[in-house]
């Protein structure tokens, strides 16, 4: 198993993409500290995985329920060694013009703020478990951004210069930093960004080389590499998955 006696900490745990990469860690050894806003959603998915994973909710725009998140993934299983940054909101595809300032505040606030402070929350635990690995959750949308996600597409820029950041400035300690890239994907917040003209499913779909949207399990696949150690040369890539969009 890849990441036998790893611990690992899923934010938005509770489904779409957090709650494969939950599934696929454990299936592959790691403790699970799934997290969620939703707490019924993370509890389903820990009770699914069983014994190795704890089902806690956190709001990730609440510092103290960070910290309490990560207190409480460390009781049950003695440390942290992976962090994925996985949770994150949009706004409703619209003009730019249409975007309230609630709505941009609340965007950044859980995909960026949120982001960073539970980044800040984990790693001490990292430097004192002599390294580990910081996966965080970007977009296309952060690198060939498209008409109606100004807001949300902003944010995962900022996603991934952090993460670059964050990259060389914990290359000493041993933690490297990476982020995913997906394309749209078959995840519960699809429909916001795509939104509800008809055929755009369709007309999204025609611009992805490999002709399909990707699938949670996708996502998975390449959390799970960059949280091995097959993967302990990799740090400050914002690694693209998704058909070929980007190219």
């Amino acid at each position: 198993m890849r990441l036998k006696d790893k611990v690992a900490l899923i934010t938005g745990a509770g489904s779409g993409m957090g709650a494969s990469i939950a599934e696929t860690y454990a299936r592959e050894g790691a403790k699970v500290g799934v997290l969620d806003m939703q707490e019924d959603a993370a509890r389903k998915v820990a009770g699914e995985i069983g014994r190795n994973a704890i089902a806690i909710r956190c709001d990730l725009v609440k510092r103290a329920e960070i910290d309490a998140a990560v207190a409480a993934t460390i009781k049950a299983f003695g440390g942290i060694d992976i962090l994925v940054n996985n949770a994150g909101i949009s706004h409703v595809n619209k003009p730019v013009l249409d975007v309230a300032e609630d709505d941009f505040d609340r965007v950044f606030d859980v995909n960026v703020k949120g982001l960073f402070m539970m980044t800040q929350a984990v790693i001490p635990h990292l430097r004192k478990a002599g390294g580990g690995s910081i996966i965080n959750i970007g977009s296309t949308a952060g690198l060939r951004p498209r008409p109606g996600l100004s807001a949300y597409s902003a944010t995962k820029g900022a996603v991934h210069n952090l993460t670059k950041t964050l990259a060389v400035e914990l290359a000493p300690d041993k933690i490297r930093v990476t982020a995913i890239a997906p394309v749209a994907t078959e995840t519960p917040l699809l429909p916001t960004f795509l939104g509800n003209a008809p055929g755009q499913r369709d007309k999204f779909v025609a611009t992805v080389p490999l002709g399909r949207l990707a699938q949670p399990q996708d996502i998975a696949n390449m959390a799970l590499f960059l949280a091995t150690a097959e993967a302990e040369f990799v740090t400050g890539n914002i690694v693209e998955v998704d058909g070929g969009r980007c190219v």
